[in-house]
């Protein structure tokens, strides 16, 4: 890790007896779930939500809240899946690269990895990097700050995403890497970067070892919630992500929520959860998330929409919101279902901060007078190649069933069609699902990708991989079961639909 500078204390700071009460109890944090447009969110609403909301969200461990916040809290990952700060002339990462591990995930929003010596690892899902002196097995999950808010004061403020580190031998694991969301430019010399250390009741704010353009080093003391604070004399620039839902309902118009967020996984992991508690049903829009240039608080934005369109509130003053119970966003609504492009733009600079294309193509699986997904019309389209490494396994029929003897149920092996369509669904993350959910080996990957270039055909060919490994049980309910901890709400909507028909 490249130093950046000095911490001005090094000592820890243990919080006075008022700040021991975590924000659980706090009576701001008992209203509704539901979050409320830009303007109706400041910083008086930072009332955490209870202990018991909170705790049971972690533990939740149904597809709706584990599918979305698996897909939407990593947008700083590129193709790879490995995570990597997003293009930045000022803080570009160092060339210092760590072996790269992939956890299992397990229920309740848990990795777990088990590293086999020692030395230093990178997550490729988190950017947690762990450096060990031996064998040991790690589990972590990611928290809200906001459940969290009375026990960071100013002038401190959040630094980057908050874990909860558990570890099966803890003095094997020597110091933990936070990924952080600044932008520390020429600033970093006057930066203070230290930890918060959720004890019990309470907590400390520790000093850290070091950081970088990426992350902040601590050393383990004890293994509990810990995430990067960070204290600055000037205006601090995040890295930041725009992030977009769209509403489905009964109605032909458009209508979308468009959330403003630093860079931090906690922050976008309460996001994915606050849509998810809303009274309405969306569908996540795919877009690239990262924005091209820095946010800074105090600025203002707005958000422009061509064709025109009706965006509530024009603009914004940006604040990082990770401590806020009520997540902001900025609703477009357009009469028409047209085609039509968002920018953010900085008001000061009249710079474009991010912008976007969005096409009927982004959610035509979902038709908008039935709320349903599409049956999707798409053919294999069939390559030397590909059919080589298919033979190779055994491809059966698509037409084949299967006989229940108990109750004398008859269960369709998915199709190629059908196949097809569930690999399209696939995003960037294909391969980490194909090895974490499906238990496919990375060399038959590699093979596939070797031999066929089209990333479509090789989600197909895994896929189909799958399903003739599992024989009589590669059927739409199997797949499922495999994919519902970790899969995308339209790929889960999209099997339920095959299921039904068979």
């Amino acid at each position: 890790m490249s130093r950046r500078g000095l911490e001005p204390d090094s000592g820890a700071e243990s919080l006075s007896s008022d700040e021991k009460e975590l924000a659980a109890g706090g009576a701001e944090g008992a209203g509704s779930p539901e979050e409320h447009p830009a303007e109706a969110s400041s910083e008086n609403s930072s009332g955490s939500s209870s202990e018991e909301e909170s705790d049971a969200e972690e533990s939740d461990g149904r597809r709706s809240d584990e599918e979305q916040e698996a897909k939407e809290s990593l947008p700083r990952c590129n193709e790879s899946g490995v995570s990597c700060l997003p293009p930045c002339e000022h803080c570009r990462n160092e060339n210092d690269h760590k072996e790269q591990v992939t956890p299992r995930r397990l229920a309740g929003g848990q990795h777990v990895v088990q590293l086999d010596a020692e030395g230093t690892y990178q997550c490729s899902l988190t950017g947690l990097i762990f450096e060990v002196t031996g064998a040991v097995k790690i589990t972590y999950s990611l928290l809200s700050w906001s459940k969290y808010a009375s026990l960071v004061e100013k002038p401190w403020i959040v630094g980057g995403p908050l874990f909860d580190v558990r570890c099966d031998s803890a003095p094997a694991l020597t110091s933990i890497q936070f990924p952080h969301s600044l932008c520390l430019g020429d600033h970093g010399a006057g930066m203070a970067f230290k930890v918060l250390h959720v004890k019990g009741e309470g907590a400390a704010i520790e000093p850290s070892a070091d950081y970088s353009a990426s992350h902040v080093k601590w050393l383990v003391s004890s293994l509990s919630p810990v995430g990067p604070l960070i204290q600055s004399p000037e205006p601090v620039q995040y890295h930041g992500a725009v992030i977009l839902y769209k509403v489905v309902d009964e109605h032909p118009s458009l209508s979308f929520r468009v959330y403003v967020a630093t860079n931090n996984d906690s922050f976008i992991k309460d996001i994915s959860r606050a849509v998810k508690h809303s009274n309405k049903k969306f569908i996540k829009i795919d877009k690239p998330p990262v924005c091209q240039k820095l946010l800074q608080k105090g600025k203002r934005y707005r958000l422009i929409c061509e064709p025109e369109a009706e965006i509530t509130p024009e603009e914004i003053e940006f604040v990082d919101g990770s401590l806020l119970k009520l997540k902001s966003y900025i609703e477009v609504y357009l009469e028409k279902p047209d085609d039509f492009t968002l920018s953010l733009v900085e008001l000061e600079s009249d710079a474009t901060v991010w912008k976007a294309k969005l096409r009927e193509s982004d959610w035509i699986h979902y038709d908008q007078n039935k709320n349903e997904q599409k049956r999707s019309t798409a053919s294999v389209k069939k390559r030397k190649t590909a059919l080589s490494i298919l033979e190779e396994d055994e491809l059966c029929s698509k037409k084949q069933k299967t006989g229940n003897a108990a109750d004398g149920t008859k269960t369709k092996k998915l199709t190629d069609q059908q196949l097809m369509v569930i690999a399209k669904l696939f995003d960037r993350q294909w391969r980490e699902i194909a090895i974490e959910c499906l238990q496919m080996e990375m060399k038959d990957i590699e093979q596939i990708q070797a031999m066929e270039n089209e990333v479509n055909i090789q989600k197909f060919l895994v896929l189909s991989k799958w399903r003739d490994r599992e024989q009589s049980n590669g059927t739409a309910e199997a797949l499922y079961v495999s994919l519902h901890e970790k899969a995308s709400y339209e790929i889960l909507q999209a099997l339920e639909g095959f299921s039904a028909r068979c």
